[in-house]
């Protein structure tokens, strides 16, 4: 089943925040957009605050997904750029 979230954020405004399952888990996702780098990123963290993994947020085309979540979850955390959408596959 795969679970889609529009990706609706204002730069200016409180992070984009998500909570997806993730290897059958809640986590905390908030995608940030820091003013160094210019681009959005994505801080995954369990329920209690800790922070798994930040990374960048890496569009997919339509047809193959870039799972920003590979190596550290078996789920996929795709960004979809056409759609505006992230998806957890």
């Amino acid at each position: 089943m795969t679970t889609y979230i529009d990706f609706t954020p204002q730069v200016t405004s409180p992070p984009f925040q998500f909570s997806p399952i993730l290897d059958g888990q809640a986590y905390n996702a908030v995608v940030t957009w820091p003013v160094y780098s210019q681009r959005w990123y994505v801080t995954i963290s369990d329920l209690s605050g800790n922070v798994i993994v930040y990374l960048p947020v890496i569009g997919s085309p339509l047809n193959y997904n870039i799972s920003l979540t590979a190596g550290y979850f078996t789920t996929q955390l795709v960004f979809r750029q056409a759609n505006n959408q992230f998806e957890v596959i």
